[in-house]
C-alpha cells in the first residue's frame, strides 16, 4: 500500500513561465529517459523481487520516489503553462493567454488534452511506452539497466538545465540531478554488493558456464570488410572482467552453412514462382 503527503518532495517555483520549456520539461515525465519509465522499473522489479527482502524494500522505496519525480515535473509544467505569453504574438494572440502560449511553443495538446497541465507524455506528444521498462528477474540485470536509466535520464536533466534560465527551473534540477547521481550509485553498490564483475558475470551466473560453447566466450568479433581498421581495446585483450577468461580478437568467417529453407506451403499463398523456383 502507498502513502501519499500533499507537500512536494523538492521546491517547485517558476519565476518566469515559458510554455517552450514546458514542453522540454515533458521528456523527463514521459521519455524514454523519463521520470515515469524509471518508477515503474523499479517498482516492478520490486514487485516480483525474489530473495533478500532488503532488495525489494530498496527498490519499492526508490520507485516510490520517482513517483515524487514525476509529482514535481507535473507542477513545474503546469506552473509553466500558467500566464505563458509568446515572444511575437500578434494582436489577438495577446487578447488570448491560450492562443499566445500555442504560439509559443508548447504542445497544443497540453491545452486540448489537459487543461494546461503536464501529459503522460514525452517532448513530442507521443504517450508513454512501457516497453522500455525493464525487469527481468534476474537482480544484476536489473541493476545495470537500472545504472543505464540513470545515466541516460541525468544527461537529460543536465541538457535541460542548459534550456532554462529560470532561477527556480534550475533550482528544482540541481536536485534531479543530484539524486540521479545518488541512484547511480546505489545500483553499482548493489552490483558490488553482490560480487562486482567477477561475482555477477555472466548475466545470469546460475548457469553452467561449461554448457556454453566456450571456444567463442571471450572473442571480440571484428565484422569489419577490409581496410576498415580492427578495433582494438581492453575488450580484445588481458583477462575477462568475470576472469573465467581471456579476451581475444577474432577476425570472424562464417562458421555455419548457407540456410536452405523448405518450399512455401501452399496455404501460405506465396507466389507461383516462389514455389517453382524454390530449389533454384
Amino acid at each position: 500500500m502507498f502513502y501519499y503527503d500533499n507537500k512536494l518532495q523538492y521546491e517547485v517555483r517558476v519565476d518566469t513561465p515559458d510554455p517552450r520549456f514546458a514542453r522540454l520539461l515533458q521528456q523527463a515525465i514521459g521519455g524514454v529517459e523519463g521520470e515515469i519509465r524509471v518508477c515503474l522499473q523499479y517498482l516492478f522489479q520490486a514487485f516480483g523481487a525474489r530473495g533478500p527482502a532488503k532488495y525489494r524494500n530498496m527498490l519499492m522505496s526508490t520507485g516510490t520516489e520517482e513517483i515524487g519525480h514525476i509529482e514535481m515535473l507535473a507542477t513545474a509544467v503546469a506552473l509553466n503553462l500558467e500566464g505563458a505569453s509568446g515572444a511575437d504574438k500578434d494582436a489577438a494572440a495577446s487578447a488570448n493567454p491560450v492562443v499566445a502560449a500555442l504560439m509559443g511553443g508548447m504542445d497544443p495538446r497540453q491545452y486540448l488534452s489537459a487543461g494546461m497541465a503536464a501529459l503522460a507524455g514525452d517532448a513530442n506528444g507521443v504517450p508513454f511506452n512501457g516497453s522500455h521498462v525493464y525487469a527481468s528477474g534476474n537482480l544484476a540485470a536489473d541493476m545495470y539497466a537500472n545504472v543505464t536509466a540513470e545515466a541516460t535520464g541525468r544527461a537529460l536533466a543536465c541538457r535541460l538545465f542548459e534550456c532554462t534560465d529560470d532561477p527556480g527551473m534550475k533550482d528544482m534540477l540541481r536536485f534531479l540531478i543530484a539524486r540521479d547521481t545518488m541512484h547511480q550509485q546505489q545500483w553499482l553498490a548493489v552490483i558490488e554488493e553482490l560480487g562486482g564483475h567477477k561475482g555477477t558475470l555472466p548475466i545470469p551466473n546460475s548457469f553452467p558456464v561449461e554448457e556454453e560453447l566456450r571456444k567463442v566466450s571471450y572473442d571480440y568479433f571484428f565484422t569489419g570488410v577490409d581496410g576498415v581498421d580492427m578495433p582494438t581495446g581492453r575488450w580484445t585483450q588481458g583477462e575477462s572482467l568475470d576472469g573465467l577468461g581471456e579476451f581475444r580478437l577474432n577476425a570472424v568467417k562464417p562458421m555455419g552453412q548457407e540456410p536452405k529453407l523448405a518450399p512455401p506451403m501452399p496455404q501460405a499463398y506465396a507466389e507461383k514462382q516462389q514455389m517453382e523456383g524454390a530449389d533454384d
